[in-house]
Parts: C-alpha cells; sequence; structure tokens
C-alpha cells in the first residue's frame, strides 16, 4: 500500500523557521519532522510513498532521494498553486491505486493507528481524534459506525470527534475530488469531497486514534513533539566522553562528538555529530542539539531544540527555545522562559498574539541571529533571520 503526503505548503506559522526551510524539514529529536512520519508510516507496513511537493521541494528531493535508504519507494509531484487538500491529495492521480493512506506531512502519528488503518475495507476512513474543545475542529457526526457527515468548526458539535486530518481512501475519492467546487476560503476542501461520497450511500468510516497525535502547526509545538519523541531514547555514545563528565539517563551522543570534562548532562538529551559540549555545562531534560554545535563553558541549556552550526559559547542560559541555525549567543546571553506573574507565554504571529498554551517558553530565532555579549531576551520573543543584538540590549518585543 502507498501514502500520499502532503509536504507542499511553506508553513508561515512557523516562521522565521521556515524562512529557508520546509515546515516538514524543521528538526525534532534531530530528524526532520517528515522523516518521523515515514518511519512510523513503514513500520505499519507501507512500502510506497507519493510526496505532493511545493516550497522549497529541492530540499525535500535531496534529502529523501528515491528512498531506497529507507528500503521503500518514493515519487514526488508539485502542486503547482496551494489550493487546497482535495487539489493537493487530487495531484496523486494516476500515483496510486486501489487502497492508500493520506498523512499531513506536519502531523506526527503512531504506528499502531496506523496499522489499524490500512487493514480496513470501507470505501474511505477518516482518523479522529477525541477532544475536550470540538467546535474547534472540523467534528464528524455519526450513526451506527459510520460517518454521515463531516462539520466545520460547529457552535453545537454532534461528537467530540475531531477530525484528524489522516484518511484511507480508494480511487474513487478522485471523482469526488474532480466535482469539488471551491469553498468560502477559495479552496478546495478534502471534507467537500467526503461528505459528496458519504451522500451518494458509500460506507465511510472512522477510527479513533489512540497513540501519539501532534499537529505542529505554531513553533512551540516543535518543544511539545521533541518532548515525546526524546521519551523514546535509548542511550548511545558513539562520540568522546572526558573523565569527569556526568552523563545520567537516556542520552545520545553523535559521531565525532567532544563532551568535555565537567559537563553534566541529563536525558532524555539527544546531542548530533561533531559538536564541542563543556567543560562545566549544565545540559537539562528534553534537549536536542543537532550537528556541530558549541556549547561552551558556565552554559545551561534546558528543553531546547538547537539546530546546526550554532555556537552558544559561555555564560548563557537557554530554556524553552528553538534556536535556529548557525546562531552565534555572545557571552552571557540569556534567555527568559517564564512570566513573573506564572501566566501563558504569549507570541506574535503573523501580526497576532496568540497564547501559545505554555507557562514556559523561551526564544523562537530564527536562522543566522548573532546576539551581543550579556544581551538579555523576554519570554515569547521572535527573532527574525539573520537579526542581531548590541552588548547589553534587552529584547522586549
Amino acid at each position: 500500500m502507498k501514502a500520499v503526503v502532503l509536504v507542499a505548503g511553506k508553513g508561515t506559522r512557523m516562521e522565521p523557521l521556515t524562512s529557508d526551510c520546509p515546515k516538514v524539514m524543521l528538526k525534532v529529536a534531530n530528524k526532520p519532522i517528515l522523516e518521523h512520519i515515514l518511519n512510523s508510516a513503514i513500520e505499519a507496513g507501507i512500502d510506497g510513498f507519493v510526496f505532493i511537493t511545493g516550497y522549497l521541494e529541492e530540499q525535500i528531493k535531496e534529502y529523501f532521494g528515491d528512498g531506497s535508504k529507507w528500503g521503500v519507494s518514493i515519487e514526488y509531484v508539485r502542486q503547482k498553486e496551494q489550493l487546497g487538500t482535495a487539489n493537493a491529495i487530487g495531484c496523486a492521480k494516476g500515483y496510486v491505486d486501489g487502497a492508500f493512506l493520506v498523512l499531513n506531512g506536519d502531523m506526527l502519528i503512531g504506528q499502531e493507528d496506523l496499522r489499524a488503518l490500512v487493514s480496513r475495507t470501507e470505501e474511505a476512513v477518516i482518523c479522529v481524534k477525541e477532544v475536550e474543545n470540538p467546535s474547534d475542529f472540523g467534528v464528524l457526526e455519526t450513526e451506527n459506525d459510520r460517518v454521515v457527515r463531516v462539520i466545520e468548526k460547529p457552535k453545537t458539535p454532534p461528537t467530540n470527534l475531531a477530525n484528524a486530518g489522516i484518511y484511507l481512501f480508494r480511487e474513487s475519492i478522485f471523482d469526488f475530488i474532480d466535482r469539488t467546487q471551491p469553498s468560502v476560503r477559495n479552496e478546495f476542501e478534502i471534507t467537500d469531497s467526503l461528505q459528496m461520497l458519504i451522500d451518494t450511500g458509500a460506507t465511510v468510516g472512522y477510527s479513533s486514534l489512540s497513540g501519539r497525535w501532534i499537529d505542529i502547526g505554531y513553533p512551540w509545538d516543535l518543544l511539545k513533539a521533541n518532548e515525546h519523541l526524546l521519551k523514546d531514547l535509548r542511550k548511545r555514545y558513539e562520540g568522546t566522553v572526558e573523565p569527569n563528565a556526568t552523563i545520567k539517563g537516556e542520552v545520545v551522543i553523535g559521531k565525532g562528538t567532544l563532551i568535555r570534562s565537567g559537563s553534566y548532562i541529563e536525558g532524555p538529551v539527544i546531542i548530533g555529530e561533531n559538536c564541542d559540549i563543556g567543560p562545566n555545562c549544565y545540559i537539562r531534560p528534553y534537549t536536542s542539539i543537532g550537528n556541530h554545535v558549541r556549547v561552551g563553558n558556565a552554559v545551561e541549556i534546558k528543553n531546547t531544540i538547537i539546530m546546526e552550526n550554532t555556537n552558544v559559547g559561555h555564560l548563557s542560559y537557554v530554556g524553552d527555545s528553538i534556536i535556529g541555525r548557525r546562531c552565534n549567543f555572545g557571552a552571557g546571553t540569556k534567555v527568559a522562559n517564564l512570566r513573573h506573574d506564572g501566566k501563558n507565554i504569549k507570541v506574535m504571529i503573523k501580526g497576532r498574539i496568540l497564547d501559545s498554551g505554555r507557562r514556559k517558553l523561551g526564544v523562537i530565532m530564527g536562522d543566522d541571529v548573532h546576539t551581543g555579549i550579556n544581551t538579555s531576551i523576554n519570554t515569547g520573543v521572535v527573532m527574525e533571520k539573520g537579526r542581531f543584538t548590541y552588548p547589553g540590549e534587552i529584547v522586549k518585543h
């Protein structure tokens, strides 16, 4: 069976992290989001993939190639314009036959739920998640274990079954995609195609997700995904650990990495290849450090994603943050991650102030940011690609 994976979007709500990187190639637990999805699908028995690409597709193609590294086949189809989910899935017409899965490239799901999905025999199956606030989602109305209606963000939801955006389809869906008209958002919605299929009397079922389901829509969702994935980490040391370094719990150390004397690392933590860590630094749980990263003397890092080729030199603190590629922290740079009143951290995304839902959240830092010595960065600050600060600067917004 094949899986169609939707990976065309830029992920504008993830900026500045997606300025030069497709959203699905952002790394959690030191692997692209898309690779985690690929691995889950492979474990569920999927042996062929069709990636519907668009924004910076060359990076996806270069990384995944023809899929032979993973023992599967991968084909690529470009979605010329971002015209909605039905349009994206419709691009796979002619590339799949029989039953096939549809997965989102920014949505983590457990292989056990995918395995349950591939065994279903209905004309279509919609994955659902029971939620406490169904009016914020597309909701399914059901009858005798069949879906009779898909309702987008209803004021009075008939169930608490939210559409998780993962489907099992058969080739018949393409006929309904071809007949789908633009929605009020001027997009071709797969839920409209599904409703037409349901209205013909076809059997459309649903499958409740019992395992992992993480929709990575905002930058702080990367931290949530990272925390979840690192819980499955198993210790592995491939680099060099000097005497008097302390390593506790599940820690992965990549090839060519040096852990210097006096470093104290509490897992789960993953450190990539060719990193220089310490001496006398403190790396706390749920931290992912990419390849070619320098963490210097008297640095403390906690629950943070640091991408490749970044330098956190010395005397700095970074907590609950996402740090882009090729950044450089001047000595004494401090990141605040907790409000004085203990309330949730709010973040400016696309001109709107949003509640992150997190009590602790530091900085969201794009690529190539440099800070001057003794810079202080407030909670929930977003720093655009290529920005810099002066020595002693306080970044409040």
